[in-house]
């Protein structure tokens, strides 16, 4: 497993992609302003996500509240080799949010849980053939 994004969930999406790329200077390798959803390089291995918060509740089947400021304002996403695979071999030992599931759109399956600190935890693989 390899930790690949540290995506950060996000309220004021627009503002905050320009504080990262105008005014820390972070490099944009996917998205802009409205796309709602961008990856900044220079995190050393691992990029930087800026995601709209209102679109991962989506993503994980929850109802979105924005006065919410404790849930969900962070991502850590790990690559695996087998989304299946490690959701069978750890769903006795965590609480899965949701069942490995295609995103057709993002060209990849995924599959998310919480540590028991409550932070969203993201497995992925790409879908052979995609994007």
């Amino acid at each position: 497993m390899k930790l690949t994004h540290i995506r950060l969930l996000v309220d004021n999406y627009e503002e905050c992609f320009f504080f990262y790329r105008d005014t820390l200077g972070f490099e944009v390798t996917w998205g802009d302003e409205q796309s709602n959803y961008a990856d900044f390089k220079g995190i050393g291995d691992a990029t930087l996500g800026l995601f709209e918060r209102k679109q991962m509740a989506a993503a994980i089947g929850e109802v979105y509240d924005r006065d919410a400021k404790s849930h969900n304002t962070a991502t850590l996403v790990f690559n695996v080799d087998d989304v299946e695979e490690a959701y069978h071999n750890w769903k006795g030992k965590v609480s899965f949010i949701t069942t490995p599931v295609e995103q057709q759109d993002w060209g990849i399956k995924v599959a998310h849980f919480r540590d028991p600190a409550g932070n969203l935890i993201e497995l992925y693989e790409p879908i052979p053939g995609s994007i």
